[in-house]
């Protein structure tokens, strides 16, 4: 059962800390970016598709920060509206495709089951699990996972409806996700047991959700482990 305390707000000293793990996380690709064309101007024609797909990776993290920080500014008027969880998987299910081929994670959506409509504010349901999905997609390859497979999912609970990413790997625990809040401040990888990275996309998507009085949870799909979010169903009347 999740007991753990709901936070506020982000403080001014997490806020900094996150900018600059976003900071040191996007020299990785715009590296990759100048080295490709770097390598292009000598041997020939470059991978444009792989370059592209690196640069809107690192624009989505960007795009992503800066709806959280907007998000939590505008905290009491936030668009909340009904939506299709399924949708919103769908479409960032279509976000994350060519990044999940770069790094060779075959991607799945898993859907099934009949789910109403959810309160949430759409634009940041689905950016923060594009981020989130971007981060685990990365981390992967580096995991000790029998198969490179990502799963968007959603599935009732006691709570509510549970959207998220999951995979095979054990490192996606309770505990590993509350040791690297803790260290967020005091290290530049504080979740060392589920990414090589500063893992900013997954701090993005948590500010994301917690700007819209979310949490983001460890939860468990199948058998696979994942994080994502608990969701409240829409009461409004459907009109058939």
């Amino acid at each position: 059962m999740w007991r753990e305390k709901e936070r506020t707000g982000t403080s001014p000293a997490l806020s900094q800390q996150l900018l600059l793990s976003i900071a040191e996380e996007l020299k990785l690709p715009l590296l990759q970016i100048a080295r490709q064309a770097e390598q292009a101007s000598l041997d020939g024609p470059a991978d444009l598709m792989a370059i592209r797909t690196t640069a809107d990776s690192a624009l989505q993290l960007l795009d992503s920060y800066v709806l959280g920080v907007r998000l939590s500014l505008e905290r009491a008027q936030l668009d909340i509206e009904s939506v299709s969880v399924s949708s919103v998987l769908y479409d960032a299910g279509q976000q994350l495709d060519a990044l999940a081929r770069n790094y060779g994670v075959a991607l799945e959506l898993n859907v099934a089951g009949r789910f109403g409509p959810v309160l949430a504010h759409r634009q940041g349901l689905q950016a923060a699990l594009v981020s989130l999905g971007a981060a685990l997609i990365e981390a992967l390859p580096a995991q000790e996972s029998a198969q490179l497979k990502l799963q968007l999912a959603t599935h009732r609970s006691r709570y509510g409806i549970v959207a998220g990413l999951y995979a095979d790997t054990r490192q996606l625990s309770n505990e590993a996700l509350r040791r690297g809040r803790r260290l967020q401040r005091h290290s530049r990888q504080p979740l060392l047991n589920l990414t090589h990275t500063s893992g900013a996309g997954i701090f993005v998507a948590d500010t994301i959700l917690q700007a819209m009085a979310l949490r983001l949870r460890t939860s468990r799909h199948h058998r696979l482990y994942g994080l994502g979010t608990v969701l409240q169903p829409s009461r409004q009347i459907q009109l058939v």
